[in-house]
């Protein structure tokens, strides 16, 4: 018996990819989507945060939209800009360095043909080598450390591997003139039912019998493949796990440095106001200076083309920092004031939530431990799958083809 822990996108598309009947789901929380839950209240449509499907993989999309309302689906070219000094930049930055000011251009483009060190060993020496003390200073790491709520001296050079927007010098040249801000999620389809759409498509072609819900994993006895939950005892064949992969290590007893693993908690804010905002054309904006609270501000108005302005906002938060909501509000209105989002806006409803894990720390040291463990637990046919099971940046689309990807390795 294959045992899944955790009904999120990973989990459930283990059990539709797994081929037989012989598994079991349990999932902690009182309802089915992990990360991947949608709020709607007063009319407005939010998700804990933004989740929008990137295909990149044909067979991945339709799968997903067989189960789904093809009307209901809005595939949109993504619109994201940068606001830098009460400007708005054109996203990537690097590549849009000539819609900055006269002596800000200069300075980036001057940095960008300096001979720099081509040695790095961590993503600020990283973005600093390939594209200079200017680009880096002004944006990459600033909006990094906002993003991920440490210093970036401590990201390993790979911290968000194919999903940083890489450009050599000839591209960002061409870019002046040719306009071509394209990265790995030009585009993006988004239910109008919000994310918990894409989680209720996989949830649909399980046995929907064989998941339960309020049960959480409290130990895994690797010798006798046994896992005790909050409700029994279950033994099993195969364990898939779903969960931030420092708690696995925990629930199965195995020592590890906790010094390898880090994250930072991230507090959303979705708020919807009684009209329309100034920007009518970004799905999404990213905020670099510190003068804001928030690292990024999203559109949901824009999305759906509706009348009255719905953000969700989020703020990086140091993992071992107080992160209560109401201490926060006040500061995340201000800045909105500030930034020229809203003005004498009236907030009709809002809701936040705390995401901890929200991105993890990729490391040279967690990669290398993490490895060593997978392979061990492997043994005991243990595997730990998902963003924060195999504790990695990726889409939600990787996560299904992770888990479809575990299922064929099992079954060889």
């Amino acid at each position: 018996m294959d045992l899944i822990i955790g009904a999120g996108i990973s989990g459930l598309s283990y059990a539709n990819f797994c081929g037989h009947d012989d598994y079991l789901i349990i999932e902690k929380d009182s309802s089915i989507g992990g990360y991947c839950k949608t709020i709607k209240k007063a009319g407005f449509t939010w998700d804990y945060s933004g989740h929008f499907f990137h295909f990149r993989n044909q067979e991945i999309k339709d799968y997903i939209l067989a189960e789904m309302d093809r009307d209901d689906i809005l595939e949109i070219t993504k619109m994201t800009q940068i606001r830098y000094k009460n400007r708005y930049i054109d996203f990537p930055f690097q590549k849009n360095i000539h819609q900055l000011s006269k002596k800000e251009f200069i300075e980036c483009l001057y940095d960008l043909f300096s001979e720099r060190n081509p040695d790095f060993s961590n993503f600020k020496e990283m973005v600093t080598a390939k594209f200079g003390k200017s680009i880096a200073e002004k944006f990459l790491i600033p909006y990094n450390e906002k993003l991920y709520a440490t210093d970036t001296n401590l990201l390993d050079v790979n911290a968000m591997g194919r999903f940083f927007p890489y450009a050599d010098k000839e591209e960002i040249i061409k870019n002046f003139r040719k306009p071509d801000s394209d990265s790995y999620n030009s585009f993006f389809a988004y239910p109008r039912g919000g994310a918990i759409e894409y989680v209720n498509s996989l949830y649909k072609r399980i046995i929907q019998e064989k998941l339960t819900l309020n049960e959480g994993l409290l130990h895994i006895d690797l010798k006798n493949k046994v896992a005790k939950t909050s409700k029994r005892e279950i033994k099993f064949d195969h364990l898939i796990s779903t969960v931030p992969f420092p708690i696995l290590l925990d629930l199965c007893d195995i020592s590890y440095n906790k010094d390898f693993y880090s994250w930072n908690k991230v507090l959303v804010f979705n708020i919807g106001f009684n009209k329309k905002g100034k920007d009518t054309v970004n799905h999404w904006v990213y905020f670099p200076e510190k003068k804001y609270s928030f690292y990024r501000v999203g559109y949901y108005d824009n999305i759906f083309n509706t009348d009255k302005l719905s953000i969700y906002v989020e703020l990086g938060i140091n993992k071992d920092q107080h992160a209560d909501p109401k201490d926060y509000f006040e500061r995340v209105l201000y800045d909105l004031k500030i930034a020229g989002i809203i003005d004498d806006h009236k907030i009709v409803a809002y809701s936040s939530v705390i995401m901890d894990p929200a991105y993890v720390h990729i490391k040279l040291e967690s990669e290398k431990d993490k490895s060593e463990k997978m392979a061990d637990l492997a043994k005991h046919d243990i595997y730990s799958i998902g963003r924060y099971g195999e504790w990695i940046y990726c889409s939600i689309e990787d996560n299904i083809i992770s888990a479809k990807t575990l299922v064929s390795k099992i079954l060889q």
